[in-house]
This record gives structure tokens, C-alpha cells and sequence, in this order.
């Protein structure tokens, strides 16, 4: 039978326990506590003189756990690892705090003001689509997460492009500023700004981006023509640029490996053509690459006289007829698709613009246009029409066309009252037509703006303008315009924008406002030859005056509460278009009423310095002598004009106000001598007119071609 030996005793061989050796302090404390209970002599014996059993040892008591020092050590180590345990867990550890969370939590004492939305919009419930840049599968992907966007883009990197035999093309690669929608952003965006002389200069540029989609993938070119009989010296021009384009892909697919690779397994580029006017009409359902069948089917586009340009409709039902090529067979879209329309008006049909953005970003299908430059805050501007046909008479006319604004709604006063009394000229606004534009920018495709007399240097006369040309007279460089990009936001989200400032908002209901046309050539001539002849004639100058007045006043005061906010505006477009609004209606506010009270001074007498004179002539003066407050309201409107000259220069707006302030704004009596008319004789008879021409040189005569009349453009 094993037995257990206690620890502090010694093994009968005299070696020590197995596990743990008792230091021989605690063998001689025990020595002494054994001697006092137990007696023996000096050699271990007991004292009955009998040697001990070791066998009986295992008989003794033991003695009780918590009596020896090894307990007292065990419990003096727990207790005082207890006390650190508990030390530690009373004191309170310090953990840093995210000041975020702090700012968060806290009441903020810097509420800004509410924004006040007009109440009585009413917005539409289809949803609009919005797609991650580098998608191309058919669904919807992640929309980028940037809450902030710089108003203006701060890196523009110009490319200057050589000259071309079809014209010039001014390609202005400005990064595109993200505007639109506002509550979300996305990173790839259109060119709205691209000029060029001719149809066939856009055409080398598209070249490029149709190069560009077939490094990719074999893409489809879906070309959709406007019908109307305006387009049909471009679409020549157009066609004679086709072999251009096809030897020039051409070329390219022959020398590069990549197109080498996909010979014979896809046709890398595949064309189709579509017609709009006031039906859309697809020529070859089926994608074509024979350029002969190609040309052949735009040469037999029929014209369309109704003048009705369904524009986005087409775009629209191409995209649901091409989207077949983007549909994700697992290996990416089968094709690349890319629209290129041709046109030289707005379209009719704006209300189908959302839907036909929606469907080409669902599928990721850009959209360029070939289109005309847009009037600078019009709506119309005169086309110069020659009859196609010559067998009809060849002479120039000129034919309203609807090819404006720029912007979705107006953003500039209409006045017509000027102190020279000369015409407004028309001018370029820098960009196509709002919607157009917008739908190039919103699909990432590139408006053109074709003017084939465009000159950045000078006037363009009418007479130099050439056939189906706008009449523009000035034109402004594209990388100055980018600066003043109209916002290119959805319906909803430009409302919202100028919700957001009373400036815009002054801006926009001025612009909305009746024009202030009332007088076209005031009369400033007045020749006295009775006092009651003087006084009648002045009174009716005042009556063609008064009915400009009251446009002008109302004018004034809907802009009135912008002033107030011009620091506060960061757009150079809308501070250029306030300015200039706000100091031309002062201007012809007051030019117009101290019309009106010089005539009313003259209607009390004056006299001439000179006896013989007989002639009152009021002439414009820098001087305001009938006024105090016109006085100021003049010194304000040419303050704000000059203020657009110089930080807006090269601009429509620095043109404007240019010519505003080239006219003074007060006005001056001068005298003259007019004399009395001659009379005229009693001439009896047919005064002998001059003689019939003789049969013969009727004959001789050259027979004029006939004319018919302009059909609707």
C-alpha cells in the first residue's frame, strides 16, 4: 500500500519530497513544535526507549490546512491580488471621446435659414435614371457618393486641333463641372461647347469618339436625320464626308491587331439611319455595313414639310430598337451604341426630353448633335432660305426658326428701348438649344454648334451669311463661354436652384415678364409753328412714351431685391446676367421717364435763344437736369453696366452692356431752323409719265423664275 507522506517530512531515505523541496527553515520550525509534543533523547529515540514505526505514521492525525505557513502565504496571495482586482476595477479608466459625437449630441446655435420651396410645383412620379460611369450591364448601378461640388471647374486643359479642309473645329476638352441632378452626382458627363464652321468639321471629330467606342467593342452608329427641307444641303455635305470616315476606319481596322483578331468572327462597325419630322421612320431595321447601301438610303430621305421636328421622340425609339446590343451576354454588351443626331432646330417635342435621357443612360448610349448655335436669350432667330429647287426663284429670304435659348427658362430681360434706336443684334450664346444640350450632357456625348460664317474677330453681316445659315452677328470663343455654362439640371432641380437665391429669382421672373417694347423710335424732332401745334405734337410723344413706363417700373422692382445679394452669388453667369439686366432696365427707366419730362418741360414754354430758329430737337445727353432721383438711378445702372465690361469680357453680356453705355442715358434741347415746306403745284393731268416700253423690248425680257412660299422650318 502507497503512502502519502506530508510535505514537511522527510522520506525515509533522508532525500526530499518528489515535487517540491522544503526550505530548512520550515524543517527546524517543525523539528521544535514535534519535540515539544513528543519526548526523545538526543538521538531520535523514544523516550520509552523503543524506535519509532514508520508504519504507524500513517495513523497520525494531520494536522488542519489552514495551521501550516504555506497556507498563510496561499491566502495572503489571493487577498492581495483581490485588492488589486478590486482596485483596479473602481478606477475609472479614461476613454477619449470623437468630438464628432460631442457636436452631434449638442444643440447647434448656428440654425440656418429655411429654405422657402414653391409651393404650387408639381413634379413628375417617373423615376429617373442615374447609372454608375463604368457600367455597362442593363440594371442600375451605384450612383457616386460626393455630397460637394465646385460651382465653377478650376482645370481646363485646352486642345488646339489643326485646321481641316471642311472647317475649323474648336475643340475645347474643359472638365465638365458636376451639376446635375443636385442631390447626386455623377462622374461622367458630356461637352456642351464644341464649335465648328461646318457639318463636315463635326464629322472628323465623331470619327475619333466612333474610333475610340471600337477599340472597346464592335459598335453600332445609329444616324438619325432631321427631315425638313433646311437640312438638305447638310446632309449632302455629310454624305460626301462618309468615304472619309469609312477609309479612315478603314485603315485602322487594317493595321491593328485588335481589329485584326475580331475579322470574320463581328463586323466591327454596323450603321443604321433614322428619319424624324413629324413621324420617325427607320430606313434599315437592320444594321448595315455597306457604305454604298448606306449613302444610297440617306439620298432617298424624303422631306418633310409639316415643320414639325420630333426630335427626342426618335431618340427615344432608337434606343428601344437598338438596346438589343447592350444587353449583357455575360461577357459584357454585344455592342457599343452611339446616336448621332443631325438637326438645325430645338425640336417640338421637349416634353418626351426626360424619358429619352432615362432610356439612353439605361443603356448607356451617347448622344451627339450635330446642331446649330442657339440665340442669346431668344427663343427665334431668322434662317436665310434659298428655295432647293432651281427650277424656283434662287433670291434670299429670311425664315423665323425656332432655335433658342440656351437655357430652360429665360434668363434675360427683353427691352427695346434704346438711346441710338438701333436694333438689338442677335447674337451667339455660346451653346446649342437647352434641351438638346442637355441631353448630350446628361448621355456623355458632345454638341456641336455648326455656324458656317462663325468669326470670333468681328461682325458677320447678313449678307455674308450663307444659305440655311442663322443670322448671328457676333460669335464669342468657346473657352472664354465655358465659364458661363447655363445650368443643365432637370426640371425639378433648376426650380430648386433658384428657389435657393433671391438674385436667380429676381433674375428669372424679370426675364418672364412682357417685353418692355414700346417705343421703337421715340420722336425727338418738333418743329413749332404755333404754340397750339407745338403742344399737340408733344403731347402725343408723351402718350407713345407712357405706355413704355409702367413695363420698365415693374421691371425695376422685381430686381430690385437681388441687389441686396450680388456678393453672395458665385455664378458667373448669373452675376454677368443680373448685373446686366438690373443696369439696362435703370438705364431705359430712366432714359424713358426723363423723356417724358423734358417733353413736359417744353409743354410749359421755352424760348429759343436764337429768334429765327423755329425747331426744338431733343438730343441724348450724359446730363440729367429734370431730376435728382433719376440722377442716382442713372449713376447706379452705369455703374453695374461697367462692372459687367470689366469682369465679363468677350462675353454677350459684356457686348450688351458695351453698347448700353455707349449711348448716353439723359437727355438735351437743342435748337434749329427748320424751313417752311414748299408748296406743292397743281399739276393737272398724268404729269406726262414716262412712255410704255415698246412690244419688242417686252419680248426681250427675261422671264423671272417662279416663286412659292417658305415652307414652315
Amino acid at each position: 500500500m502507497s503512502t502519502t507522506l506530508p510535505p514537511e517530512i522527510p522520506t525515509p531515505t533522508g532525500t526530499p519530497a518528489a515535487v517540491t523541496a522544503i526550505p530548512p527553515d520550515r524543517l527546524d520550525d517543525d523539528a521544535q513544535a514535534a519535540d515539544a509534543q513528543t519526548p526523545h533523547d538526543s538521538m531520535g529515540d523514544a523516550a520509552d526507549g523503543t524506535d519509532p514505526d514508520w508504519d504507524e505514521l500513517d495513523d497520525w492525525d494531520d494536522p488542519p490546512w489552514w495551521a501550516s505557513d504555506w497556507a498563510a502565504v496561499l491566502v495572503t496571495s489571493i487577498v492581495a491580488h483581490l485588492i488589486v482586482v478590486l482596485t483596479l476595477a473602481l478606477v475609472r479608466l479614461h476613454q477619449p471621446v470623437e468630438e464628432q459625437v460631442a457636436l452631434m449630441a449638442a444643440k447647434s446655435e448656428n440654425v440656418p435659414d429655411p429654405v422657402n420651396l414653391i409651393d404650387t410645383l408639381q413634379y413628375s412620379d417617373d423615376p429617373e435614371e442615374s447609372i454608375g460611369a463604368d457600367s455597362l450591364s442593363v440594371s442600375e448601378a451605384a450612383t457616386a457618393t460626393a455630397i460637394e461640388f465646385a460651382e465653377i471647374a478650376e482645370i481646363p486643359s485646352p486642345v488646339d486641333t489643326p485646321p481641316v479642309d471642311f472647317g475649323q473645329v474648336i475643340a475645347s476638352e474643359v472638365f465638365s463641372q458636376p451639376v446635375a441632378p443636385m442631390q447626386r452626382l455623377t462622374n461622367q458627363k458630356g461637352k456642351v461647347g464644341e464649335g465648328t464652321q461646318g457639318a463636315a468639321g463635326a464629322i472628323d471629330r465623331i470619327t475619333f469618339e466612333i474610333l475610340k467606342s471600337m477599340e472597346e467593342r464592335p459598335t453600332l452608329v445609329a444616324w438619325l436625320f432631321d427631315q425638313s427641307g433646311s437640312l438638305h444641303r447638310q446632309r449632302q455635305q455629310i454624305i460626301g464626308r462618309f468615304d472619309r470616315i469609312y477609309e479612315e476606319l478603314g485603315i485602322v481596322q487594317e493595321n491593328d491587331e485588335r481589329f485584326k483578331e475580331r475579322k470574320g468572327v463581328d463586323v466591327p462597325l454596323l450603321t443604321s439611319i433614322v428619319g424624324f419630322g413629324q413621324t420617325v421612320q427607320l430606313y434599315n431595321e437592320k444594321p448595315s455595313d455597306d457604305l454604298g447601301a448606306i449613302k444610297q438610303i440617306i439620298n432617298s430621305i424624303n422631306v418633310d414639310s409639316s415643320g414639325v421636328e420630333r426630335v427626342f421622340t426618335a431618340v427615344e425609339e432608337a434606343a428601344n430598337e437598338f438596346k438589343r446590343f447592350r444587353r449583357n451576354t455575360g461577357d459584357g454588351p454585344a455592342r457599343n451604341v452611339i446616336f448621332i443626331v443631325v438637326t438645325d432646330e430645338r425640336g417640338d417635342d421637349a416634353e418626351r426630353l426626360e424619358r429619352a435621357i432615362g432610356t439612353c443612360r439605361r443603356y448607356a448610349i451617347p448622344v451627339h448633335v450635330i446642331g446649330v448655335p442657339a440665340p442669346f436669350g431668344r427663343e427665334h432667330t431668322y434662317v436665310k432660305y434659298v428655295d432647293p429647287d432651281p427650277r424656283f426663284d434662287q433670291s434670299a429670304r429670311w425664315a423665323e426658326v425656332d432655335q433658342g435659348p440656351e437655357t430652360l427658362l429665360p434668363e434675360r430681360v427683353q427691352v427695346g428701348f434704346t438711346g441710338d434706336f438701333q436694333q438689338e443684334p442677335t447674337v451667339d450664346s455660346g451653346f446649342g438649344p437647352y434641351a438638346l444640350t442637355r441631353l448630350c450632357y446628361e448621355t456623355g456625348g458632345i454638341y456641336f454648334t455648326v455656324h458656317p460664317n462663325r468669326n470670333m474677330n468681328r461682325a458677320v453681316y447678313r449678307g455674308e451669311v450663307d444659305p440655311y445659315a442663322s443670322d448671328l452677328r457676333y460669335f464669342f470663343d468657346p473657352d472664354v463661354m465655358s465659364r458661363y455654362r447655363p445650368d443643365y439640371l432637370s426640371p425639378k432641380d433648376y426650380l430648386e436652384f433658384v428657389r435657393q437665391s433671391p438674385l436667380r429669382q429676381a433674375l428669372v421672373q424679370a426675364a418672364r415678364m412682357k417685353p418692355a417694347q414700346g417705343i421703337d423710335a421715340p420722336r425727338t424732332r418738333f418743329v413749332k409753328r404755333n404754340d397750339a401745334g407745338l403742344v399737340a405734337d408733344l403731347t402725343r410723344a408723351q402718350q407713345d412714351a407712357a405706355k413704355l413706363e409702367p413695363t420698365l417700373l415693374m421691371m425695376a422692382q422685381t430686381l430690385m431685391p437681388g441687389m441686396e445679394h450680388r456678393d453672395d452669388e458665385t455664378s458667373p453667369r448669373w452675376q454677368a446676367g443680373f448685373d446686366l439686366a438690373m443696369g439696362r432696365v435703370l438705364a431705359q427707366k430712366v432714359r424713358t421717364e426723363t423723356y417724358n419730362a423734358m417733353l413736359a418741360k417744353a409743354k410749359r414754354g421755352m424760348a429759343f435763344s436764337d429768334a429765327k430758329n423755329n425747331t426744338w430737337v431733343l438730343k441724348p445727353a450724359d446730363e440729367i437736369t429734370v431730376g435728382s432721383r433719376w440722377q442716382r438711378e442713372a449713376e447706379t445702372a452705369k455703374t453695374l453696366l461697367q462692372s459687367v465690361v470689366d469682369n465679363h469680357p468677350k462675353t454677350p453680356w459684356a457686348l450688351l452692356a458695351s453698347q448700353e453705355l455707349s449711348t448716353p442715358i439723359g437727355w438735351q434741347w437743342t435748337e434749329q431752323f427748320t424751313a417752311p415746306d414748299p408748296p406743292r403745284p397743281n399739276r393737272p393731268g398724268n404729269n406726262n409719265p414716262n412712255p410704255r416700253p415698246p412690244r419688242d423690248d417686252q419680248a426681250r425680257m427675261l422671264q423671272k423664275a417662279p416663286t412659292r412660299p417658305i415652307p414652315k422650318l
